[in-house]
């Protein structure tokens, strides 16, 4: 895993005159770039240990082999932001240029401002063996993609957070190690680089607490550490633009939570309190405060659930084949979109978690097999009634077993979970 860096605050384009980032720093550079000013660089003193002659740092530049034969590098750069994301791991192994572009915030920007940036799906399951792997699934192509491996201070940990910044950055945080107990650690992944890195650690160790993340900043709250107050009331945020934690107002009363969504920009957890009691609070950003919620939202809330478009949704059957929208008129989930093909109860075709995926909601499942349902298109009647036409399967890596398959092997013992979904994120270049 690379050595602790600040993650790319924010995607820019400034730092290039066009489209070399070295030609606004060489001599002459007037001949390049029309119209610019002071762009020389100063002197530099010669070595005291003289070394062959080199070529001025304008003539290298000028020399250096363009990212396509017979191309200017600008109607190159237009056709690389064109190539699928599936191919990109390849193109970062033809030259030293074409890796450092894709490396980069220019390239992604450009092809997120043009449209073309790709989502794409990333499942961690705990192993029969207790360790955790991961797979990224490319919904276009319909196929699964190899990823670094995770680093070995998660590959057995329990009760940590997952969340994604920037559209790009997967964060793993906090957790309990076998071993070493509680963990205040952070690291996280660049998808565009496909690369770990280490982040600043969270202020308090602790495991199985409740995370969000609004307006780009990660939010932490509760969970429990091995010292003498074993659930936590404290919460904390991390802001990248910052690059560090800050603690913010205690929740009412120690939690550990299991299940949360963010929804009409705040924060709602539900979890079980310091005498296992079943509680609920809601965190407003804009005013640092917490309070007790005891609503229809919250009376009739399940998980796995997530909001689009302003909507909040929830899964209402094990096999996550129909969904329930919260009605806000009547405070309320009283409406539902069902696709009427169900699939059992069986624990590896348990809905494990509900994703938002280019404007659809996804459900996946543990055997990692993939609906998705397009919301877009429900209104109050269609909701109402049969919504199969909103519902579209994605076979992937998991397939679909019939009903009388699971009912024999339900029969035989033979349909033990042997590993499940423990988080599942979209991440965007």
């Amino acid at each position: 895993m690379d050595r602790m860096i600040q993650p790319p605050l924010v995607d820019t384009t400034a730092c290039f005159c066009t489209v070399d980032a070295g030609l606004k720093t060489v001599a002459g550079v007037k001949r390049f770039v029309p119209g610019t000013k002071l762009c020389l660089q100063p002197d530099i003193k010669p070595s005291i240990h003289p070394t062959r002659q080199k070529p001025p740092r304008g003539d290298r530049n000028r020399s250096q082999s363009p990212l396509l034969p017979g191309l200017p590098d600008d109607l190159a750069i237009a056709c690389l932001i064109r190539v699928p994301r599936i191919e990109h791991r390849k193109l970062r192994l033809v030259c030293k240029r074409w890796y450092r572009l894709l490396a980069g915030n220019f390239f992604y920007s450009l092809r997120k401002s043009l449209g073309n940036a790709e989502e794409w799906i990333y499942i961690m399951k705990r192993d029969r063996d207790g360790k955790i792997s991961w797979h990224a699934f490319d919904p276009i192509y319909q196929l699964w993609q190899p990823l670094p491996p995770i680093p070995k201070e998660y590959s057995e940990a329990l009760g940590f957070g997952c969340a994604v910044l920037s559209g790009c950055h997967l964060y793993l945080f906090g957790g309990k190690d076998p071993v070493k107990g509680s963990m205040r650690r952070v690291i996280f992944y660049s998808a565009r680089t496909n690369k770990w890195h280490r982040g600043p650690d969270m202020l308090r160790r602790r495991h199985f607490f409740g995370s969000c993340v609004i307006n780009n900043c990660l939010y932490v709250a509760g969970g429990e550490n091995e010292g003498v107050q074993r659930s936590l009331r404290s919460a904390e945020v991390y802001d990248p633009n910052k690059n560090r934690w800050s603690f913010i107002s205690d929740m009412s009363t120690a939690m550990v939570p299991f299940i949360g969504v963010v929804y009409e920009g705040k924060w709602f957890i539900k979890g079980l309190g310091s005498h296992r009691q079943v509680v609920s609070e809601v965190y407003q950003p804009e005013n640092d405060s917490w309070r007790p919620v005891y609503d229809g939202m919250v009376a009739g809330w399940r998980n796995p659930s997530a909001s689009l478009n302003g909507q909040l949704y929830a899964v209402d059957c094990k096999d996550g084949c129909k969904l329930r929208v919260y009605d806000v008129k009547n405070n309320s989930w009283s409406k539902h979109i069902d696709s009427k093909v169900h699939l059992g109860n069986s624990k590896t075709l348990e809905a494990a978690a509900l994703v938002p995926l280019n404007g659809k909601l996804c459900i996946i499942r543990n055997n990692m097999s993939i609906s998705l349902v397009d919301v877009s298109k429900c209104d109050n009647a269609s909701c109402a009634s049969t919504a199969e036409h909103l519902w579209e399967t994605i076979t992937g890596k998991g397939q679909f077993k019939t009903l009388v398959t699971n009912f024999l092997l339900n029969l035989a013992g033979r349909n033990r979970l042997k590993s499940h979904i423990v988080h599942c994120q979209v991440l965007q270049t």
